[in-house]
């Protein structure tokens, strides 16, 4: 992926067109929100919130 253009495209399993650019921001969005949710258990356990 290094030399592709965020811009480049490519057409998913549904036959929808997608760029890597959404692909990027899906990922970065997914992963945020996990980090979120391991924080959420972190805290449950440890009791220590804002950490």
């Amino acid at each position: 992926m290094a030399r592709a253009s965020l811009d480049d495209t490519f057409v998913h399993d549904d036959g929808e067109e997608i760029s890597l650019r959404l692909i990027y921001v899906h990922l970065i969005a997914e992963y945020a929100r996990h980090s979120g949710h391991a924080d959420l258990v972190r805290e449950r356990l440890d009791g220590v919130t804002g950490a």
